[in-house]
């Protein structure tokens, strides 16, 4: 998503309720279908009317009352970009509660406020979108914070509950229309908008369709957004799966809003097609119905749709379903039946619910059950009995208080402004449980220098803007309005600055007025703003060392190195000398924190990621890694004093094994929201226990990753699903102050009953405290006949237990779904028959009991029957060093060598049945590049090679050839194995078999 419009037009007011002066038409009837009502209001526009409505800000209709509309509002934690609002976790942290009615209810809350919004703001609109749904399988991409887990299961269940509380439950009008980003296999951020992501059949169907599909069908998601990658070679905003599956889920209308600036991409950093009017009409074909493009100015998009009407790219019939679509969203938004509309305000005083106390506590719990322990071991100081815990704290300790995070409370790109916050700091200080407190940031502090003097802040008062109701240009572009830091030949006069480093060298400077130095539109350095953020960042700086020892520094947001010139700090032009600094060290931030800890009963260190920094939309990240100097300062507090707390609050995991094998106590919480401070206070302190459950697996390093571009989780062995070396900490690990036993794991009568698997287990608390359990139900296929999971997710309950109580849980799971695979040889979801494994446990690697189930299943899958109808090259079982391509620009997919250059693509197909035996292959292919191309294929049948064959092509990578390649050596017959080795830039379509008969000799 690109930076959001702060001002704009107004849209035109809603039209009254009541008929239009000369008569009541249908399409103004609430009592007629919607189907109905939608089709005559469209009879009524003119096409040029339909088409208008086709960009992201339809104009009004004045003629017939239509006020404008808007698609698009961000609400993934609560309200964004619109000024201040509700505050909830990252999406990431409401992945952690596993608590699908507390999602529900945040969805509830955060719908409300947008109404609420709305009645005071007509900017802000009813079409949000919300939540993102792309799975977290690679922790380094940079948009896994928007995202709940690593598994569908999981994934789909809180998507389905954050759609139903923003949607609401009236059965005709929805309080807001939830559009699910972003469709398909995305969350990268390199390259995103040009590299093309290759995902199997078996990835598609088992891993991405899923967690779309659920909230999808539970009727609660009004459309999906298409992602900027491209998918097996084709542009998301084409995928054929919009209409062949998408839209297959529902009988509703699904609304497909493009992301932004996504159209302009086919057929420009694409190059998909050769003009934007050939790429916006394949966009509308494929099935999209709202064109985000070129921000409030629809003159563009619509001068290209209309170049596409008139080359007879697209037609009439194209422009209305897309229109149709959208306007059965603003139908059930109520937007033509106002006095009716439930989720009015004016209609209904809860409607306007906003910054209430419930909201807070809401906030509030939720920042608290995304809180996961990972470590809680015992210490032995003095005066405390031996074996006890660290965690809880005992009241009336005295707590140092450390880090870089301890005293902020940090927002991303898709936060609302803050109403209220209380950081780490904050919240341990006002616990009543707390002693005393003593704070170290533990960052350094430095002086700057150069020959011609020291760097100064000029004394000025940095006034805060009022908030304008929309994102603070202050965020955005940096103040021109205060003096710009200078050089002062008074060392006296030198700035002291708060250095934090970010890691990969990247750091912020804070002034001692506590606003950190950005970069503005005229260059020039300033001490202006509150925190670090933007759509470009202009608070990160890099040091570039020099051979004498000093340093220049260059600007992140432009790459540009700075001067200081006579008229102040700013950015060197082209020909302009930068300058060199010089970094005095005043205070080592590693010894403050160390001093602290030395004379306080406990230590809390608060380390972790700022958002806006080294992994975000925008931006990948480079490593695991904890950030040297973070890294540094536990190791410095855990020298001065064994009772050390690691608090990691992040965006996503950390490779930290030394601490984790180290430290007494470990807790990880994503960013928290408006609460984060409070609700940690209180889990340290034992008045709330902690229940988070990781939603994604922690690994032991950076080596234990793939390839960042590499989203076949199977082939890669990656998740919890795949991963088979021993992780730091696993998906769904998480601790409590109390402990739980589990029993009784049983099936109802035979173990599916009309398609459905129901287990129950008993689950007790065996200590001494309430605590909470995530009680997760897994399966395992115990002899799989191709790579099935370790085990998989079918199906979790997050329960609250009393000392010595005990619950029974009961789960009913789609049979089907929790014990299939896709069938890649049949183009078929199949369940094989034979001996699973349902299991009952605390996490991933922490199985507690298990108890076998024998399926008859569908059926062994028959052999491929190739003889008969051929083999698809993309319909591969496994492979090595293949990638997916796109067949044709509309649908199917082809194979190419990974690396041409380097080595073949190999692909694995099994159990062939080639009847009663081939004399030839023929082989469909193109060329993979424009111009001539050469390759060979190798074909091996039960590992002995059986065709060898140099292939040339031309044309383009669309214009397929075939050619009959005879089989050698003995023939061919019955069920084999085969192997297929493509060499060279080719891509490979199909393979056929001819009959033995057409065997030639040579």
């Amino acid at each position: 998503m690109t930076p959001p419009a702060t001002a704009g037009p107004s849209p035109a007011p809603e039209p009254p309720p009541g008929p239009e002066p000369e008569s009541r038409p249908p399409w103004r009837d609430p009592l007629r279908p919607v189907a109905e009502r939608v089709e005559d209001l469209l009879g009524r526009l003119t096409p040029d009317e339909r088409l208008a409505m086709l960009h992201q800000f339809a104009p009004p209709v004045d003629r017939l009352g239509l006020a404008a509309f808007r698609t698009g509002q961000e609400a993934l934690h609560g309200v964004a970009w619109m000024g201040p609002a509700t505050v909830f976790p990252q999406a990431v942290g409401l992945g952690a509660t596993w608590d699908d009615e507390l999602v529900r209810r945040i969805g509830e809350a955060v719908g409300r406020e947008v109404r609420a919004m709305r009645a005071k703001d007509p900017r802000v609109g009813l079409n949000v979108w919300a939540p993102v749904v792309n799975q977290l399988r690679h922790p380094l991409w940079g948009r896994n914070e928007e995202g709940y887990a690593e598994d569908p299961v999981l994934t789909a269940a809180l998507a389905t509950a954050y759609t139903r509380g923003l949607r609401g439950s009236h059965p005709d009008y929805w309080r807001t229309a939830p559009v699910l980003k972003h469709w398909l296999a995305h969350n990268h951020e390199t390259g995103r908008d040009t590299a093309s992501t290759s995902v199997p059949a078996r990835v598609l169907h088992e891993y991405e369709l899923p967690a779309f599909r659920g909230p999808v069908r539970a009727g609660a998601v009004a459309g999906v957004m298409p992602a900027y990658n491209l998918v097996n070679g084709r542009p998301n905003h084409l995928s054929p799966l919009l209409e062949s599956e998408l839209r297959q889920w529902t009988g509703r209308p699904l609304v497909v809003c493009s992301d932004a600036g996504a159209p302009s991409n086919i057929a420009g950093s694409e190059q998909y097609h050769d003009s934007h009017e050939e790429g916006l009409a394949a966009a509308l074909r494929a099935g999209v119905d709202s064109f985000t493009d070129h921000g409030e100015d629809s003159s563009v998009t619509l001068e290209r749709l209309r170049g596409a009407l008139k080359r007879g790219l697209i037609g009439q019939p194209d422009v209305d379903r897309a229109v149709r679509r959208l306007l059965t969203m603003r139908f059930r938004l109520g937007e033509f039946d106002p006095g009716l509309d439930p989720y009015r305000p004016e209609n209904d005083p809860a409607e306007a619910a906003f910054d209430t106390p419930d909201h807070r506590a809401l906030a509030l719990r939720a920042a608290e059950a995304a809180v996961v322990l990972l470590k809680n071991a015992p210490v032995a100081p003095a005066d405390a009995p031996a074996g006890r815990p660290l965690l809880p704290l005992p009241p009336g300790l005295r707590l140092a208080v450390v880090g870089p995070l301890a005293d902020e409370t940090k927002l991303d790109w898709y936060s609302g402004a803050l109403l209220r916050a209380v950081s780490p700091l904050a919240g341990l200080r006002d616990h009543p449980a707390t002693g005393s407190v003593v704070f170290a940031e533990g960052t350094d502090r430095v002086r700057l220098s150069c020959p011609e003097g020291w760097l100064t802040v000029p004394d000025a008062e940095v006034a805060e803007r009022a908030d304008t109701g929309a994102l603070d240009p202050a965020l955005l572009a940096g103040r021109t309005d205060l003096p710009p830091l200078t050089l002062s030949a008074d060392r006296a006069r030198a700035a002291e600055f708060a250095l934090a480093d970010w890691g990969g060298g990247v750091f912020t400077l804070r002034a001692e007025n506590g606003h950190y130095l950005s970069v503005a539109e005229d260059g020039f350095v300033r001490a202006s703003a509150r925190q670090p953020g933007g759509w470009v960042v202009q608070e990160t700086f890099e040091p570039v060392p020099q051979p004498d020892g000093g340093e220049l520094i260059r600007h992140r947001g432009t790459g540009r190195l700075l001067t200081a010139a006579p008229e102040g700090l700013r950015l060197a032009g082209e020909e302009e000398p930068p300058t060199a600094f010089r970094r005095e060290v005043v205070r080592d931030g590693a010894r403050a924190v160390a001093a602290a800890a030395a004379d306080a009963d406990a230590v809390i260190v608060v380390a972790g990621n700022d958002p806006h920094i080294n992994g975000r939309e925008t931006e990948d990240r480079t490593t695991l890694a904890l950030p040297p100097q973070q890294d540094r300062l536990w190791r410095a507090a855990h020298a001065a004093n064994p009772n050390t707390v690691l608090v990691l609050t992040s965006s996503g995991p950390y490779a930290v094994p030394e601490a984790a094998a180290g430290l007494p106590a470990l807790l990880w919480t994503a960013h928290g929201g408006q609460a984060a401070g409070t609700a940690l206070a209180r889990v340290l302190h034992g008045e709330r226990a902690p229940g988070g459950r990781l939603p994604q697996t922690w690994y032991a390093a950076d080596t234990d990753l793939p390839e960042l571009l590499d989203y076949d989780l199977i082939g890669s062995r990656l998740t919890y699903l795949y991963h088979d070396g021993e992780p730091l900490f696993p998906f769904g690990h998480g601790l409590s102050y109390t402990s739980f036993s589990y029993d009784g794991l049983t099936l109802a009568g035979e173990g599916i009953a009309e398609g459905v698997l129901t287990a129950g287990v008993s689950v007790r608390n065996t200590g001494e405290r309430e605590g909470e359990e995530v009680v997760q139900l897994y399966v395992r296929a115990v002899e799989p006949s191709v790579p099935r999971p370790h085990r998989a997710l079918a199906a979790y309950r997050r329960v609250r237990l009393a000392p010595g109580a005990t619950e029974r849980i009961t789960f009913t799971v789609d049979a089907s779904e929790a014990l299939g695979f896709w069938d890649v040889a049949h183009a078929r979801w199949t369940v094989e028959p034979g001996d699973y494994e349902i299991q009952a446990g605390a996490s991933s690697r922490d199985i507690r009991r298990s108890v076998t189930l024998t399926v008859p299943g569908d059926g062994r899958p028959a052999p491929r029957p190739v003889a008969a109808v051929g083999l698809d090259a993309s319909a591969f079982d496994e492979h090595s060093g293949a990638e997916l391509v796109d067949r044709s620009r509309t649908e199917g997919d082809a194979v190419r060598p990974a690396r041409a250059g380097e080595r073949p693509a190999v692909l694995h197909y099994r159990r062939c049945d080639l009847g009663e035996g081939a004399g030839a292959v023929r082989v469909e292919y193109a060329a993979d590049g424009a111009g001539a191309c050469r390759g060979r294929l190798e074909l091996l049948a039960d590992g002995r090679p059986v065709a060898e064959a140099e292939l040339a092509a031309d044309g383009g990578v669309y214009a397929y050839t075939t050619a009959e390649v005879p089989l050698s050596g003995p023939p061919v017959r019955g069920v084999v194995d085969l192997e297929a080795r493509l060499h060279g830039a080719l891509r490979l379509a199909r393979l056929g078999f001819a009959a033995e008969g057409a065997r030639r000799s040579g």
